[in-house]
């Protein structure tokens, strides 16, 4: 890059600190909470009372032979799973008289099967989870009255009940089809997609509370990162010939920033990661394989706004985070406008995002800490499901009735597990 070019970044970016320095842009902005009747009025509702919810309580090869067989499970990022059994089984929504219950859970853990490299491997999730339901159906009645409507499942694979970490392979597989009518609880969330049904809750992907609060810097610390990333912007070993992994935003954020300096961005991930997303100002949040990851929990803890760069992503507990109002969004055609998009908002409205995203209710509803604490991940997954009552008379069948098909799918999903 000319000389010129640089000069005219470093005026502009200087530009740009001077003016929000105007409006002292800190870590330490007063919070700011939405009122009305819009998004970010429920994420302090208390579920308790508004619904009872009736655990299964399944054979441990179900969920902690497995965990104990790899205790990696209980730090990767679809760990929800995990935690939402364990949070279930002392909450106040609980209840032991299946009779009463609204909602009923299947603690299945799914996604702990794990490479030598801590990736999941969704090939045995289907026969998993039928083999469950099996159980369930026959030893319960609940489910046959309703073919699970009144049932929900965590499944926080990379797409869901869909059991595939390609997306072209999980759009052919489709939801597993004993799970049409029950409610899933997913990372994954994209409008008119297969393997997202009406009625899912979208849920943020774990990220360990804890590790993030031991990396929290001074209150006072300046923001003098205006936009970072780390992170793949090529897969190489799984897309050789490029374009498909992440639909080229992320190569696209490479190929026209890597010698911008307003972007922080590099496929290195430092030791002071965190430290560096709480300096930054914007954090990019592209797509992977996946429309979803981590670095929107991420971003959204450390106060930085979140850059969403996903076509149709459907952003975890949509009806109670005003995302519109917390993030950018950017289409992935102009990525490589994101330059001006970003130097283009006005310092009130970045103050505004940043009041909205140093409240800690915000910050709460999208961790799964333990122990749990109001407001966080897993109130917000009640609070969805509380919403979702009373179920209309519709999803009781009558005696004898069936909707489900037991023998529909890929044969090899009819295995025994």
């Amino acid at each position: 890059m000319g000389f010129w070019k640089l000069g005219f970044f470093g005026i502009l970016f200087g530009a740009f600190l001077f003016s929000i320095d105007a409006v002292e842009l800190r870590r330490n902005q007063p919070t700011e909470r939405i009122s009305g009747s819009s998004a970010g009025d429920v994420l302090e509702d208390d579920p308790v009372g508004r619904l009872k919810v009736f655990v299964y309580e399944l054979p441990s090869k179900y969920n902690k032979k497995i965990l104990q067989k790899d205790p990696r499970c209980l730090a990767h990022m679809f760990a929800a799973e995990i935690f939402m059994h364990r949070f279930l089984l002392s909450s106040a929504v609980r209840t032991l008289n299946p009779e009463e219950a609204d909602w009923f859970y299947t603690p299945v853990y799914t996604t702990c099967d794990l490479t030598p490299n801590g990736l999941p491997l969704p090939f045995k999730s289907p026969r998993m989870m039928r083999s469950a339901i099996q159980l369930i159906s026959s030893n319960w009645p609940y489910w046959n009255r309703t073919e699970g409507a009144d049932h929900f499942f965590v499944v926080p694979h990379d797409f869901g009940a869909c059991f595939h970490y390609q997306e072209e392979k999980a759009i052919e597989r489709g939801i597993l089809p004993l799970l049409q009518r029950a409610t899933l609880v997913q990372t994954f969330g994209q409008r008119n997609h297969v393997c997202l049904k009406d009625g899912s809750i979208t849920i943020p992907p774990y990220a360990p509370p804890q590790k993030m609060h031991t990396h929290l810097i001074p209150d006072k610390t300046p923001r003098s990162i205006f936009v970072y990333f780390r992170g793949l912007f090529y897969d190489v070993g799984n897309d050789p010939e490029g374009g498909y992994y992440a639909r080229g935003a992320r190569a696209a954020v490479w190929e026209n920033f890597k010698n911008n300096p307003l972007f922080d961005i590099s496929t290195e991930h430092p030791t002071t990661y965190y430290e560096d997303m709480q300096r930054a100002v914007f954090c990019l949040c592209p797509l992977g394989w996946a429309p979803w990851s981590p670095r929107l929990v991420e971003a959204v803890v450390f106060g930085c706004i979140p850059v969403i760069i996903a076509d149709d992503i459907v952003l975890p507990f949509a009806d109670a985070i005003p995302w519109e109002e917390i993030g950018v969004f950017v289409d992935e055609q102009d990525v490589p406008k994101l330059d001006t998009i970003l130097t283009s908002i006005p310092p009130e409205v970045i103050l505004r995002k940043q009041r909205l995203l140093a409240n800690p209710s915000m910050k709460q509803a999208m961790l799964f800490p333990q122990p749990a604490q109001a407001g966080d991940a897993f109130h917000q997954v009640l609070n969805g499901l509380a919403r979702k009552l009373p179920h209309e008379r519709s999803v009781f069948l009558k005696p004898g009735e069936k909707s489900l098909n037991w023998t529909a799918g890929p044969v090899g999903d009819l295995k025994p597990w």
